[in-house]
């Protein structure tokens, strides 16, 4: 082969030829089951209807423009989205990727602020490059909130999270950048309460409130982004994934005073693909799509049924540590010694049909389809785990 693979993941099957909703196929017609949505990408599913034809009516206009133009699609698009992120009277731009986004916004509000720290919480996965992908300790704060939870045990109340708090130098923050929910691929939540802490303090301290919505928007949580669920207003907020279905398109939000900032900052960050119609009509549709087929109250419902067929595995298999997540963001925690069995779960999973994800280090198994997915095929996803941990 002629790949490079450097993604770290072992590629199961070269061959897969099309794919419709949430099944596989490959070239010798075997079909498989995608409880991972691509990677995290597909809220909408594989092949759906309307975004082909988002993309062949755009193609059929133009796709790609230069700096100095632009199509109407491109301010439509911005104004959809500006809508859903609440940021009335707004700006945003439209880049390619989900770390192109982040890396976006934490330039951009280093350069309104230049303070010396950005705030985050520890391990929390933001890009894969640049500022947001090198977290030096010289430019970067994290909150370890996993292990003192655990020290804290029932008294993590919001005294103990002023005392955690009140070791960070806020005046010096640009920005607490905080990722909500995904913590690197294995669905553990931050408490509300903490949040809600830090962001009080930053707001005190005159900082701003960056939101990392690239695998936890576009429905994933069942709201359109996961910040809501924290009850916090962002300053700016950073989409991919879900936003293109399986297209690559990105996009940073902005509330209004602080896009006056950046431009008047002279902030400068041109690429080829910034702002192009066509990815801005797939962004279009798909907003539209998650509207109009209630994906947001499908994403909820099937979340909770999906956990509570889990919870059932719980009852029957000693294994399973904890099941939890929010929406279609679903983890399944096993127990230490099976740290390194989770490779050939996932593994016998796969060859009986079924892509689901898999963090051996967490002892994490995982679940996040297409917001569309029906209840017959979780049952049928649910049955084929029950019997590979029965073996």
């Amino acid at each position: 082969m002629n790949i490079i693979n450097s993604t770290g993941y072992e590629l199961y099957n070269p061959s897969v030829i099309q794919a419709r909703e949430c099944t596989i196929t490959d070239i010798q017609g075997r079909n498989f089951y995608d409880f991972e949505a691509g990677v995290w990408a597909l809220p909408l599913g594989h092949n759906h209807p309307r975004i082909n034809k988002a993309i062949i009516n755009q193609l059929s206009c133009i796709s790609h423009v230069g700096y100095r133009y632009s199509h109407p699609v491109v301010e439509e698009a911005a104004e959809a989205l500006l809508k859903i992120m609440n940021l009335p009277n707004g700006k945003c731009v439209f880049l390619s990727s989900g770390s192109e986004a982040v890396e976006y916004a934490i330039k951009a509000v280093h350069k309104t602020m230049n303070r010396p720290y950005f705030l985050k919480l520890d391990k929390h996965y933001l890009s894969a490059y640049g500022l947001s992908g090198d977290l030096i300790s010289e430019r970067w704060i994290s909150i370890d909130w996993q292990s003192y939870i655990e020290k804290a045990g029932d008294n993590n109340n919001n005294q103990c999270y002023n005392e955690l708090l009140d070791m960070i130098p806020f005046d010096k923050i640009n920005a607490f950048v905080f990722e909500p929910g995904n913590t690197s691929g294995t669905a553990k939540l931050p408490p509300k309460e903490l949040i809600t802490a830090i962001v009080s303090r930053v707001k005190a301290y005159d900082g701003y409130v960056i939101v990392d919505e690239v695998t936890t928007g576009m429905g994933r949580t069942g709201r359109w982004f996961g910040y809501e669920h924290y009850d916090i207003q962002p300053d700016v907020i950073a989409c991919g994934k879900g936003l293109g279905n399986g297209y690559p398109i990105s996009a940073v939000g902005f509330r209004k005073e602080i896009a006056a900032f950046v431009e008047n900052a002279n902030f400068l960050y041109a690429q080829s693909h910034q702002n192009d119609p066509l990815g801005c009509a797939v962004a279009k549709e798909v907003i539209e799509v998650i509207k109009e087929e209630k994906l947001l109250e499908k994403s909820t419902e099937q979340g909770e049924y999906l956990r509570a067929e889990l919870m059932k595995l719980s009852a029957k298999h000693p294994c399973i540590l904890e099941v939890r997540g929010v929406g279609l963001l679903c983890a399944m925690e096993l127990t230490e010694e099976y740290r390194d069995k989770l490779n050939h779960l996932h593994r016998l999973l796969y060859e009986r049909g079924f892509m689901v994800g898999v963090k051996p280090i967490a002892k994490v198994m995982r679940f996040y389809p297409p917001l569309n997915i029906r209840k017959t095929v979780i049952d049928q996803m649910i049955a084929a785990l029950d019997e590979v941990l029965s073996l």
